[in-house]
């Protein structure tokens, strides 16, 4: 059995344990049961959540019996951790709606094949809506001392300013029932999370240890962050999601190809199941040949292909050679060359009739229109990857890809499009 705890210290993710000494005694000696929990806070999770799965994947690789708890009732509560503001309760349909949709997603990293590691998927409205508020007070509220509740960081914080809500407060002690009912129901003994949410594990451990006498353990990962300080999962448009509708697989290969050289080996070690020669080789590379990228392409290709699949891989990068003049713009679909022209320059325009030239300008390629008519005289400017030498063409229908779009290129490397209609 792979020793699991070795290879999250290598890989870098690894924060905090109970006892990281007797939590490897507990994983030699055979396969326990491990839980993460993903609240629907949106439609989609996204890729600051992924580090935390991609954990509870490698725990499953390494012989053990993973679970996904989608949090169906915690999710119309609201976890506090790491917020300074009260958070805006979502409805129940909304909830209902985002934990199935999270559900498919957390799905797609786990293995559900008939096992000793088979992985299971909850929600925990399955247990909590059971649950009157008489039982929950009685049977869970009493074992948590209101001195340590005030103490833990999550709400000291927000103490210090505008307060919160009880409904906020309760909080952690609804995710540490959790541990205790998956503690009862499947054997569950190691709850893991994003550093953020130590007090809301470690206050289940405590809850098991009152209740149930047993000891369990807890385990958090790093929260990721970039060395150029902006934050972790985010573009100019938002937040980085692993839904295809909100994030285009093409934004999302482009994000991670886009990897500072001083974040991507890290990014490696975090989001891909590369061995340690293979990212130690690429780390070299980075340092020997940083133009060539090697790392971060190899970044960008599996992590799109592991959460969008090889298909999606294979056309998102036929639409970024395509759109470099290394193929052909008319066979690339509709969706992936509406998602490549999303993140450039672009210029939208109700008809045609307007020239190339004003086009090029419109864009942002250029400064100015007579900076356009300049890139035509010095053979720099490109419709659709063919050049463009008069400098008062417009075009015309024959031009539109998929009868919408068309691809403005000057130079080499800068790329802008058309969006007509």
């Amino acid at each position: 059995m792979t020793d699991i705890l070795d290879e999250l210290e290598w890989r870098d993710v690894l924060a905090q344990t109970t006892d990281i000494d007797v939590l490897r005694k507990a994983l030699s000696e055979g396969p326990i049961t491990v839980y993460a929990g993903f609240d629907p806070t949106a439609p989609s999770l996204h890729v600051g959540n992924l580090a935390t799965l991609l954990i509870l994947t490698r725990f499953q690789r390494a012989g053990h019996r993973p679970i996904g708890l989608v949090g169906g009732a915690t999710g119309l509560i609201g976890d506090p951790s790491g917020r300074s503001t009260e958070r805006v309760l979502n409805t129940s349909d909304v909830v209902a709606e985002w934990v199935a949709r999270i559900r498919v997603q957390v799905e797609k990293f786990l293995s559900f094949e008939p096992g000793p590691t088979s992985a299971t998927l909850v929600s925990n409205l399955d247990w909590t809506a059971q649950m009157s508020a008489i039982d929950f007070l009685r049977d869970v509220g009493k074992h948590f001392p209101v001195n340590r509740m005030l103490a833990r960081e999550s709400v000291a914080a927000r103490l210090g300013g505008d307060g919160l809500s009880y409904t906020e407060f309760s909080y952690q002690i609804l995710q540490a029932n959790d541990y205790l009912e998956l503690y009862r129901r499947h054997g569950c003994t190691l709850q893991l999370g994003g550093s953020d949410q130590w007090g809301n594990i470690t206050a289940g451990v405590d809850l098991i240890r009152r209740v149930e006498g047993a000891h369990v353990h807890a385990l958090t990962g790093k929260l990721i962050t970039k060395a150029d300080g902006t934050k972790f999962g985010k573009t100019a448009g938002g937040a980085v999601w692993l839904d295809g509708s909100l994030t285009s697989p093409y934004a999302f290969y482009q994000y991670w190809l886009n990897a500072d050289d001083r974040d991507v080996v890290r990014f490696l070690k975090v989001f891909t199941f590369r061995s340690r020669e293979e990212i130690e080789a690429l780390e070299k590379a980075v340092a020997d040949r940083p133009f060539a990228r090697e790392a971060q392409r190899a970044l960008a290709e599996d992590m799109t292909t592991l959460v969008h699949g090889a298909g999606e891989l294979a056309a998102v990068v036929a639409a970024s050679k395509a759109l470099f003049g290394q193929g052909s713009l008319e066979e690339l679909p509709a969706a992936t060359l509406e998602a490549a022209l999303a993140e450039v320059p672009k210029a939208a325009v109700p008809a045609l009739g307007v020239p190339y030239v004003d086009l090029l300008a419109d864009s942002g390629l250029v400064e100015s229109k007579s900076a356009a008519r300049r890139a035509v005289k010095e053979g720099g400017a490109y419709l659709n990857n063919v050049k463009i030498s008069d400098e008062a063409y417009v075009p015309t229908d024959d031009d539109l890809l998929h009868g919408r779009f068309m691809v403005l290129r000057r130079g080499k490397k800068s790329i802008g499009g058309v969006e007509v209609g």
